[in-house]
């Protein structure tokens, strides 16, 4: 394969290193998680991408190093995120370009085989690692976005209404607190209730955790900030950021679409924090409240 054009050398080099990075990912995560069932489907995918890249060093007819920043990276974020969203992740940015895919082709037509196990790895080998954090995402769902809807809205009322930073942060987080109570003793009840998979403890906890972790961010500029409208800014922006973090994680980990989920969210936050601002707003002129 000596007469491949440097253009095209250079592609599949690129390729060849992609590979072996992936190589050494799959195996390192294969040793470090204690599920021997995800140990195994990590092994058998390790060993698919150093054929890979094998096939590939026959036609570049040279070694390459695998990209250690890479390696760090895609581990790190599946130890943090969880298995499915660090290597679907990383599969989804790995993906051979169409163009290029086609120039191999002509020289190489193996090429094939290699696409076909790539499509296996993201449709069949990862979506076998079912991971807790995912069964319980319904759950983590609910306390958060009961949180940024209940929440957000509530504290765009109180500002309004109150007009004091550090009053309004104590309302919100006693407010918060109730709720996350009361939102992690539905989720224990509900999956109690319901035929599943879900430890109805867990269940409570996962939703209980969620909501008063989105609590905490959304009261934190009204103790750290006087300004009671820049806390507002703030806590809206937070709001929108959770809303797009979340959704983010949860379209790459399930493989969901991102766009709709993170607009029907957005919008329903947005939409009770109007309201909840005319009711604040209200609430101010028919009772006179100036604190």
């Amino acid at each position: 394969m000596g007469n491949l054009l440097p253009d095209l050398k250079n592609k599949i080099i690129k390729s060849q290193q992609a590979e072996l990075t992936e190589h050494y990912i799959y195996k390192k995560l294969a040793f470090l998680i204690k599920d021997q069932k995800h140990s195994e489907i990590l092994l058998q995918i390790a060993e698919e991408e150093l054929t890979h890249y094998k096939f590939f060093k026959t036609l570049t007819e040279q070694e390459v190093k695998p990209n250690k920043f890479k390696v760090f990276f895609y581990v790190f974020l599946s130890r943090i995120f969880g298995l499915n969203f660090g290597l679907k992740l990383m599969e989804d940015g790995e993906d051979l370009a169409q163009n290029t895919y086609r120039e191999i082709k002509q020289v190489a037509p193996e090429i094939d085989q290699i696409r076909k196990d790539e499509n296996k790895h993201e449709n069949e080998l990862i979506s076998l690692i079912q991971e807790e954090r995912l069964k319980y995402v319904s759950s983590i769902i609910l306390g958060l976005n009961d949180a940024l809807v209940e929440i957000s809205g509530a504290l765009v009322g109180f500002s309004l209404a109150l007009q004091r930073a550090q009053i309004v942060g104590i309302v919100g987080l006693i407010t918060g607190i109730a709720g996350a109570l009361s939102m992690g003793a539905s989720s224990y009840l509900s999956a109690k209730e319901e035929d599943s998979e879900k430890v109805p403890i867990k269940a409570g906890l996962y939703t209980g955790i969620a909501y008063i972790g989105t609590i905490i961010l959304l009261v934190l500029p009204y103790f750290l900030i006087q300004h009671i409208f820049v806390c507002l800014v703030l806590t809206i922006i937070t709001v929108f950021l959770l809303i797009f973090i979340f959704n983010y994680y949860v379209s790459i980990a399930k493989g969901l679409k991102f766009k709709n989920r993170f607009l029907e969210m957005a919008g329903i936050s947005l939409g009770v924090a109007i309201i909840n601002f005319l009711i604040g707003l209200a609430m101010r002129k028919v009772f006179g409240i100036d604190i």
